[in-house]
């Protein structure tokens, strides 16, 4: 069973815009095991985003999560992209679309993780 996913941040209130906001993930759990540590959990299904954020780890993490990806459901490009320019968030790369019924772009978070948002797309035949 997988559990979650961990991500070490720069600076945690970007993350939880980002995460929360961009993303509608929701926090479920939120926790500082010490002065120099705060853990928040997010989502609420099965699996779930861990973001950490230690005050002696943040000045040195870097972009090494290039080669890594997460990927969420949107309901269309479109829409994901009306967001994304409210807030500011520049799209790192496509639209691609490598089928007739996938659809996706690429997006980096605060820690430049790269985020994929996926559009189902369900083409409607004769009969349906």
């Amino acid at each position: 069973k997988f559990c979650w996913v961990t991500i070490h941040v720069k600076d945690m209130e970007k993350s939880l815009n980002f995460y929360e906001n961009i993303l509608n993930l929701q926090i479920a759990r939120r926790f500082k095991p010490d002065e120099n540590t705060e853990i928040v959990f997010l989502g609420n299904g099965e699996t779930q985003i861990e973001l950490i954020w230690n005050k002696d780890e943040a000045l040195n993490i870097n972009n090494c999560q290039n080669n890594f990806s997460m990927g969420f459901v949107v309901e269309t490009i479109e829409k994901i992209t009306d967001v994304l320019n409210r807030e500011g968030i520049k799209i790192h790369s496509g639209p691609f679309q490598p089928n007739p019924s996938i659809k996706f772009i690429y997006i980096l978070d605060p820690d430049g993780m790269k985020i994929q948002l996926v559009q189902n797309i369900r083409h409607i035949t004769l009969g349906d």
